[in-house]
């Protein structure tokens, strides 16, 4: 009865290192599962991330460029403005500075008023 026992008790602890060494290959396959899925969903992000980029670097581009003709039309617009401020300053420098040194060389004295 003993031996039986003893054999029984053998037979139980293998079914038992059998059986650990199943949950040990389950838990190896589940883990290498899991890494793969991370490793699948980076890559998904990553696709996803560079296509919304590119959509979004298109867009900018398309919208950007309109941009640029406006700021040139306005550059060109401003510069023709500063020319023409110029040229109206040069036309007037002479009677401006007239005016000026008339103002300083004449004073006419003024006596204040009783307030």
């Amino acid at each position: 009865m003993a031996a039986q026992n003893s054999a029984g008790i053998q037979t139980l602890l293998d079914a038992e290192r059998e059986a650990s060494k199943i949950v040990q290959k389950a838990r190896e396959f589940r883990t290498k599962r899991v890494r793969e899925a991370r490793d699948e969903a980076k890559n998904e992000i990553d696709a996803y991330r560079k296509s919304k980029e590119e959509e979004f670097k298109k867009f900018e581009s398309e919208h950007t460029q309109g941009n640029k003709q406006a700021e040139d039309e306005a550059d060109k617009e401003a510069d023709d403005k500063i020319k023409e401020i110029q040229e109206a300053g040069k036309k007037s420098q002479t009677g401006v500075i007239v005016e000026l040194l008339k103002a300083v060389f004449e004073v006419k004295p003024v006596a204040p008023s009783a307030a």
